[in-house]
């Protein structure tokens, strides 16, 4: 369907550039076309400012021509790599692997902070998602990044397969 409408929206401006200039003599009234002066001009000279005049306009529309083409190539590319469900306003849950390449956030942890809350020595508190069996105080901890924006916990460099989520 998109490439459908670009193609109708190329071949309808590029018609529209084809068309030829009327001439000034024809788009001014007689009374117009005296007061400005060039019912003066030779023939010859007419013809030369409504060259000029058409080689404007075509420059014009071309160059209208070539921003649409561009604005609609790259709307059509935007489009095609969105996935399904973001094109439905979906959170993208594809199985990227971009993930593994994030470094984790090496911390110790200086207390806790509620019952399933922990505080690390850069201010930040974390959370887990399920419960935290493990003493964490005063242990050196990784917050590794996981799939989907999820993080885990991993324990003086085991990991422990608790997920957590940042609360502050």
């Amino acid at each position: 369907m998109k490439r459908l409408l670009f193609a109708f929206l190329v071949t309808t401006t590029a018609v529209c550039a084809e068309t030829s200039f009327p001439g000034v003599e024809n788009i001014m009234s007689l009374e117009e076309f005296h007061k400005t002066g060039l019912d003066q001009l030779t023939p010859e000279q007419i013809t030369a400012l409504n060259n000029a005049i058409t080689k404007h306009y075509v420059g014009a529309v071309e160059t209208q021509v070539t921003q649409k083409t561009d604005s609609m190539r790259k709307t059509i590319a935007e489009e095609e790599r969105r996935t399904i469900l973001q094109r439905f306003g979906l959170p993208d849950i594809s199985f990227s692997q971009e993930w593994k390449e994030e470094p984790g956030l090496d911390a110790t942890v200086t207390n806790w902070v509620g019952g399933n809350s922990f505080k690390l020595d850069n201010g930040q508190v974390w959370e887990g998602m399920e419960p935290i069996p493990y003493e964490l105080v005063n242990r050196k901890i990784t917050i590794a990044p996981r799939p989907n924006g999820q993080f885990a916990l991993e324990i003086e460099g085991k990991n422990t397969t608790v997920r957590i989520r940042r609360v502050k």
